[in-house]
């Protein structure tokens, strides 16, 4: 099972890369967990529509045809991190490789997030995209901990 992060946005505070970088070393090789940069769509004068649309082409170019699609949204549903090591399990007994995308700064292009097969949302808190990479690292390696019953995740 592949797990894929598609990001828009590139040159993240250090910070951030370190952050992402310790969750993914903590995450099991099985997983072949990567990370992926989209670099942020060109502003000159360029509507909202325009530039989630301009995102998404990039996007697509990314995305391979065996690979389902979950989207964060902050109108998708609520997950919970234990619905989060459920859905995982299903995608390893399945061998379902998956791409996560976090979308820019105006979001996610609408066509996108009818493609994905899920949408989810983090919370009812805005958090800035840099940290939701943080935040979604960290729950990756928390699901897997839950699953594999390691000690990390006491709730």
């Amino acid at each position: 099972m592949r797990i894929r992060v598609l990001a828009v946005g590139t040159r993240m505070p250090a910070w951030v890369a370190e952050g992402v970088k310790e969750y993914q070393k903590r995450c099991p090789r099985e997983w072949q967990l990567s990370w992926c940069e989209i670099p942020v769509a060109k502003r000159h004068g360029a509507t909202a529509e325009q530039l989630m649309n301009l995102e998404a082409e990039s996007i697509r170019r990314q995305l391979k045809t065996n690979e389902q699609l979950v989207a964060l949204d902050v109108r998708g549903t609520l997950i919970s991190t234990e619905d989060l090591a459920d859905r995982i399990a299903d995608w390893q007994m399945n061998g379902q490789d998956t791409v996560i995308l976090i979308g820019g700064p105006e979001g996610i292009a609408p066509d996108l997030l009818q493609q994905s097969r899920h949408r989810w949302s983090l919370g009812k808190i805005t958090l800035p995209h840099p940290l939701v990479r943080v935040v979604l690292s960290e729950q990756l390696y928390r699901a897997w901990s839950i699953n594999a019953q390691h000690p990390y995740h006491r709730s």
